[in-house]
């Protein structure tokens, strides 16, 4: 006979409450190949702000020949309704990106290293070496701006190019962001490439490291193991996730990387496992059902209460 959730034992004390980052209008609307109108991602954006989100990463500002998908950034962040609790985040690059967010009027932005040289040559024109002297600069820029800032770092679990990331070279990264003053770390599975093995390992010695600065898992599914390292990862005590609703999005750079955790499939397990999140599953696919009726195609979430009718599992009877 199945175990209720509540009965099984884990190997740690899950947090109570998690924070949930939607990426999906920034990562998301950057993977497609066409480009999403700005009336569109404003509703999309509110409606996910609706949905009980509190932040949102919208945009990346970066050169629209090489992503025109994001050329509206400026125009779309000054389109957003302001709401008191949504805090709306822009991706970053290099010291041009964040003048714009600053000149946009975002008061939070993500700056992102690659920690693999391969894909750091391909994906920003820099070596391993000189993406980490110029992402502590960012920070340092960022936070000079009066930005609130978190420092990403991709290929954190591996890296189609190089293989095997070492979790030492993760833990000399965020050393120099967490020196540099980040007010938070994202470990980024960039290629798809994370398991429960490697997750235990990078977060057992990185949180020993980033002490009270939080830590976020900007996770993929490519594998099918995205709920997987979630569950992982709340083993350790994280209590930050990103996602996608829909499961839309992936890296444009990396082939085959595509599908981060659905927004919906990720509140439907912390929701069962007695982990608030203030996430309206709905609403949040209300937003999937209007993109995915807008380009005529189907994403990868798999929990869709519309279709399937509200709460088809019990959350408040549960616990973890």
């Amino acid at each position: 006979m199945a175990q209720e959730l509540s009965n099984i034992p884990f190997k740690g004390v899950f947090p109570t409450a998690v924070t949930l980052v939607e990426v999906g209008p920034r990562d998301g609307f950057q993977f497609e190949p066409s480009v999403i109108p700005t009336d569109l991602k404003v509703e999309i954006i509110s409606g996910l702000a609706a949905a009980g989100i509190g932040e949102i990463q919208v945009a990346s500002f970066v050169r629209p020949d090489k992503v025109p998908q994001m050329a509206d950034a400026e125009r779309l962040v000054s389109r957003l309704p302001r709401q008191k609790g949504i805090v709306y985040t822009g991706l970053v690059l290099n010291l041009k990106g964040i003048e714009r967010a600053v000149e946009s009027g975002l008061d939070a932005v993500e700056v992102s290293i690659s920690a693999s040289d391969r894909h750091s040559r391909k994906n920003a024109g820099m070596s391993l070496e000189q993406a980490q002297r110029h992402g502590v600069t960012m920070v340092g820029q960022a936070l000079q701006a009066g930005l609130h800032v978190r420092t990403s770092i991709q290929c954190a679990f591996g890296c189609v190019y190089e293989g095997h990331i070492g979790h030492e070279r993760i833990l000399e990264l965020g050393g120099r962001f967490l020196e540099a003053g980040t007010h938070g770390l994202v470990l980024a599975d960039t290629t798809g490439m994370a398991d429960p093995i490697k997750i235990s390992k990078v977060l057992a010695a990185l949180q020993h490291v980033a002490r009270s600065v939080p830590i976020a898992l900007h996770l993929h599914d490519t594998h099918g193991l995205g709920l997987v390292n979630v569950m992982t990862a709340l083993e350790h005590g994280i209590a930050r996730f990103d996602c996608a609703f829909g499961g839309i999005g992936g890296c444009p750079f990396v082939d085959g990387a595509a599908g981060n955790i659905a927004t919906e499939d990720t509140v439907y397990l912390l929701e069962s496992l007695g982990i608030t999140t203030g996430v309206d599953m709905e609403r949040v696919a209300q937003c999937t059902n209007r993109l995915e009726g807008y380009l005529g195609k189907r994403f990868p979430v798999k929990n869709r209460p519309i279709e399937q009718g509200r709460n088809t599992i019990p959350f408040s009877s549960q616990s973890p």
